[in-house]
Formats: structure tokens, C-alpha cells, sequence
């Protein structure tokens, strides 16, 4: 095990240290490195030696390898021999295991959604089944992770599952047989009328775009002349998958992003290499503060080019490439090597991970501080905080109790238990929850004791705290009560307020137990500003185009013109 710690942290070192171009310096950092390296040798054996109980090396070394990694940024993380399945996850989309996420939920993991067609689904699992044992292992006391890994496995060997249904006394136990689960990387995709085609595009995994690709042909083959490409909530992926789908649409030979990094030799520039799918076909490109990466790598690139319009609300971010390097004894580091740079020379890098605040937070980069670059027909882009869109449809600002509703599986518990009462529901574009659920879901909720905590509440108190300190409380005490009396969390008055909001959420976990991940795109489409934005621009050929073309310079009057030349010719 010391021996995988120093080769783990000589790994890094090198990197490091290959990357030092100054000569006068690098004697220094050899010496540093070797220096701590040591520390950190001396540090584990003596604790291993003579620390009063008994110490788990593999989670202590591991722990301290990802804390030292989160001083850096998000994305530069080590995987542990036992956790290389996750990043092949994250890279190609596929596992071997039932397709099913699991999650925990009151102090029992359960079936939180089966996936389409998969394993778990084609066994009859269905969402709030609480898994009780594995192959006659007690899963009773595991956590998530625990329960994930006995589920995951080679692709054909069946294992037992015993899990309790909601709402039944006698459990069940079913047969699965594992298969090798490839995530498909388009949710869903469609006509929505007879020139429009709509996909959305869920992730940037291996092959995915290729299925991209077939995609389009086919919307096409059914009659469209226009397309929607939803990359909303789609965090990337594969930094060649995002070229090939700018390649669909634009020429071969051009450069669609270019990295650079402290290693020169690994920065590279990436073009397209094939002949477009389709060169004038008009695209509107949908967008988030989810959508980030390579997806911000396809809206950015194609709107440098002045090839499609963008809509939404500014992306999240994200111009920082990682690439894996493998580790001894299986492991692996995903390091973030390079910064990424789109048609116009833009870096899209939101957040300075390189200049921390005392507290160890990060900022955005202020819009003061970002430079104005210019795309293929010279209308203005900005870098330094993600891509903004052509139009800008302003999202609704959630409450608190929202995200609690979620996150304490209050909407999930009612919606297992509403499916009791309510086998069929309405298709995905017409289903709505009615008056009469919504008040039983107000009912459940105050059963439950729900309590949640609000930022402002949590401000108010440092407010109290500041105010006191600098001597204004006796002041201002008057308005400061009042403030809290305003902000006082009020579980009524909140499930009235954010009432539209929560329908939604309980209608999308309605939809996604009988219709699944399409079910609930559809379901959402049919109430969505940002799609109908795009709609009604793809109808309007004139205003689609007057956003991608360049604007041409006010021509003064005929007479001023006249003017102008009798001075210069007189």
C-alpha cells in the first residue's frame, strides 16, 4: 500500500514537474516535491505504527488524495482501482448491471427509477421498491453504494432480488439477469409538426454521434426542414463527440475548438473531418445552466459560426479539459490539463478555480472583466461566462421548499403512494394533477412534520449577528423584526406561493413511473417558454435569419450623403 501511495503522488510530481519550462526553478520543485512526498511517507507509517486504534490505510490515503484534488477544481479526480467502473461509466455510457438507479430513502435503499426496457424494468421493478436482499445477502443495513456494487457484475449471470412493494405485506422475490447497460444518448425525438424535428441530447458518451447523426437523418426522412436540438441538463462528455456533432452541420476543415494547456505538446486543435449532414438546414440550439462542456463546446461553436441560433438562459461554464492518465495498480486520475477555446478564440472557463477566496469559494468572472470577440459574421460574443444565448427566456426562481419537497422524498413517498389509488393516467402532453390531489399532497406534507430551512433564514441570523456586533441592533430593531416576520418559513403560505412549480414536479414523477425519461421531456415540452420560443422562430424564417446575419451599419440620409461629397469634391 505505501508503495501505491508514493508511485500515486510520483504520478502526479512528474506531471508537474515535466510541465516546468524555467530552468533556475525546477531543482526547487524536485526538491519540494520529494520533500513532501517524504512528509507524507513518515506522516502514514507513524500513524500506522503507533496511533491509539487501528487505522483503515486504504480510506485514509484515499480521503486525503481526493481532499488534496478539491483544493484544485471539481473535475480533477482519482478513481481507485474498485471505482474504475464509474468513470467507464461516465466516458462510454455503459455498465453491466439491471439498469436501475437506487437511492436511499428512510434508512433503506430502494429502486429510485428502472430504466426503459432494461433488466430491472423487463423483471417488473418499479420505482420505491425497497431492495431487502441480494443473492440472500442482508441489504437491510447498506448503503447505496454497497447495494450498487453487488447489483453491478458480469453481463448474463442472473442474481436474485428480494425487495417489499409498497403498500404489500408479502415481499417478492425476482430473477434478474445482468446485461451490459448502454445508456442511449437521446432521450427522446420527434416531429412536432411537419417541418420541425426535435431531439434532445442527453449526454456526450462514446458513439453518441453517430447516433446523433441517425437521428436527424431520420426526423429529416419524415419531413423536417428545420431543426430543435435540446442540450438542456446535458453536462457533456467526449470532447471529439462535440466536434462530430458541429460536423453535421458545417463544412469539413474547420476548426471547431482548440486547447491549451502548461503541457505545449498536448495542446491540439480539433476540425472536422467529414462532409456535413445537412449545410443549410435551419437549427435552434436550446440551452441551461445545466448544459455544460461539450455542449457548451456545440452551441458556442455553431453560433462562432453563425450557424444556429441559441435559446435558453446562459450556459453553466465550463472551458476546462481533463484527461485520464492511468495510475499504478489499477487507478486512475482524470487531471484537468488544458483550457478549451471555440471558433471565435473565446474561453467560455466561467468560474477561476486559480484564485480562491479566503473561505475556499470561488467566483464568476465579472462581466466587466470579460472581452467582446467577434463570430464568422461579425456580431458580438463575450467570454468568461459560459455561452449566452441569441434570446434569453428567463427561467422562474424556485423556493426553497421546493428543493426540500425533493430532496426528503416528500413528492417521491406521495406520488408511490397516489400510483396506489390511480393505476392509468392520461398520455404525457395532456396529464395535469387536479385541484383535489393537490390538497391531498398539502395534506401529506403536514402529516409528514416537513420542515425545511430557508438561505434567507440562515442570512437573517448573520444579519442579527453583524448588526449586533457593529451596534445598530438598538437602532434598527424595529425593521429588523419586521424582515422576520416576513421571512419566517410558512409551510401554507410557501405550498401556495410555489404551488405551479411543485404541481410540476409531482406531475413530472407521476409521468416518469409510467411513461419514463421521454414521457416526462414530452410532458414538459407541452408547457416549456424556452421550446415555444424556438418554434416560433423556426416559423419565422425572417426574424431566425436577422439573428445569425451581421447588421449592417446605419446609412445616413441621401441629403447628408450629398452634403459630405460637395465638401470632399468641391
Amino acid at each position: 500500500m505505501r508503495k501505491s501511495i508514493f508511485f500515486i503522488l510520483s504520478a502526479i510530481a512528474v506531471m508537474q514537474a515535466v510541465a516546468q519550462p524555467p530552468a533556475e526553478d525546477k531543482n526547487q520543485r524536485y526538491y519540494d516535491i520529494n520533500k513532501n512526498i517524504d512528509i507524507f511517507n513518515s506522516v502514514l507509517r507513524e500513524l500506522d505504527l503507533f496511533y491509539v486504534d487501528s487505522i483503515a490505510v486504504n480510506n485514509l490515503v484515499q480521503g486525503t488524495i481526493n481532499n488534496m484534488l478539491t483544493r484544485l477544481d471539481p473535475y480533477t479526480e482519482y478513481y481507485a482501482e474498485e471505482n474504475m467502473g464509474d468513470l467507464q461509466f461516465l466516458t462510454t455510457g455503459e455498465y453491466a448491471g439491471i439498469g436501475a438507479i437506487i437511492s436511499h430513502n428512510n434508512g433503506r435503499v430502494i429502486i429510485n427509477e428502472p430504466y426503459e426496457g432494461l433488466p430491472a424494468d423487463k423483471a417488473g421493478l418499479k420505482a420505491g421498491d425497497i431492495i431487502l436482499e441480494i443473492d440472500g445477502e442482508d441489504m437491510r443495513q447498506a448503503n447505496v453504494k454497497q447495494v450498487s456494487d453487488k447489483l453491478k457484475g458480469t453481463p448474463g449471470i442472473p442474481l436474485k432480488l428480494t425487495i417489499q412493494r409498497p403498500g404489500e405485506k408479502k415481499q417478492r422475490t425476482l430473477s434478474i439477469e445482468r446485461e451490459k447497460i448502454e445508456m442511449d444518448p437521446i432521450t427522446y425525438a420527434g416531429m412536432v409538426d411537419k417541418e420541425t424535428g426535435y431531439f434532445h441530447y442527453g449526454s456526450f458518451t462514446a458513439n453518441s454521434a453517430e447516433r446523433v447523426k441517425e437521428t436527424v437523418t431520420k426526423l429529416k426522412q419524415q419531413g423536417a426542414t428545420s431543426l430543435i436540438m435540446d442540450l438542456r441538463g446535458n453536462g457533456g462528455g467526449i470532447l471529439d463527440e462535440a466536434v462530430d456533432v458541429v460536423n453535421l452541420f458545417v463544412p469539413k476543415g474547420e476548426e471547431i475548438v482548440f486547447t491549451r494547456g502548461k503541457v505545449k505538446q498536448w495542446d491540439r486543435s480539433y476540425h472536422t473531418q467529414n462532409q456535413p449532414l445537412d449545410e443549410i438546414i435551419p437549427i435552434v440550439v436550446l440551452i441551461d445552466t445545466g448544459s455544460a462542456s461539450a455542449s457548451e463546446i456545440v452551441a458556442g461553436s455553431l453560433q462562432d459560426l453563425d450557424r444556429a441560433v441559441i435559446v435558453g438562459n446562459r450556459s453553466f461554464g465550463k472551458g476546462l479539459v481533463q484527461t485520464p492518465r492511468d495510475l499504478p495498480y489499477g487507478g486512475n486520475i482524470k487531471i484537468t490539463t488544458s483550457k478549451y477555446y471555440i471558433p471565435s478564440g473565446r474561453c467560455i472557463q466561467a468560474l477561476d478555480y486559480s484564485h480562491r477566496n479566503p473561505d475556499g469559494s470561488v467566483a464568476r468572472v465579472p462581466d466587466s472583466l470579460t472581452s467582446v470577440f467577434k463570430t464568422r459574421n461579425g456580431r458580438e460574443v463575450r467570454d468568461g461566462g459560459g455561452i449566452t444565448p441569441d434570446i434569453t427566456v428567463p427561467q422562474e426562481a424556485g423556493g426553497t421548499i421546493v428543493y426540500y419537497l425533493m430532496a426528503d422524498n416528500i413528492i417521491f413517498d406521495f406520488v408511490t403512494g397516489w400510483l396506489q389509488e390511480n393505476q392509468e393516467i392520461a398520455s404525457p402532453e395532456i396529464f395535469r394533477l387536479t385541484d383535489t390531489d393537490y390538497a391531498k399532497f398539502r395534506e401529506f406534507v403536514k402529516k409528514k412534520d416537513f420542515k425545511y430551512d430557508q438561505l434567507s433564514e440562515r442570512s437573517l441570523e448573520q444579519l442579527r449577528s453583524m448588526m449586533q456586533f457593529e451596534g445598530y441592533m438598538d437602532v434598527a430593531s424595529a425593521e429588523y423584526k419586521a424582515l422576520e416576520a416576513k421571512l419566517q418559513p410558512d409551510l401554507d403560505r410557501d405550498l401556495e406561493l410555489f404551488g405551479e412549480q411543485i404541481r410540476k414536479m409531482i406531475e413530472s414523477e407521476i409521468v416518469q413511473r409510467r411513461y419514463y425519461k421521454k414521457g416526462v421531456l414530452i410532458h414538459q415540452l407541452s408547457d416549456d417558454k424556452v421550446f415555444d420560443k424556438a418554434l416560433e422562430l423556426l416559423r419565422n424564417p425572417d426574424s431566425y435569419h436577422s439573428l445569425i446575419r451581421p447588421k449592417t451599419a446605419t446609412i445616413p440620409p441621401a441629403k447628408e450623403i450629398q452634403e459630405k461629397m460637395k465638401d470632399q469634391y468641391s
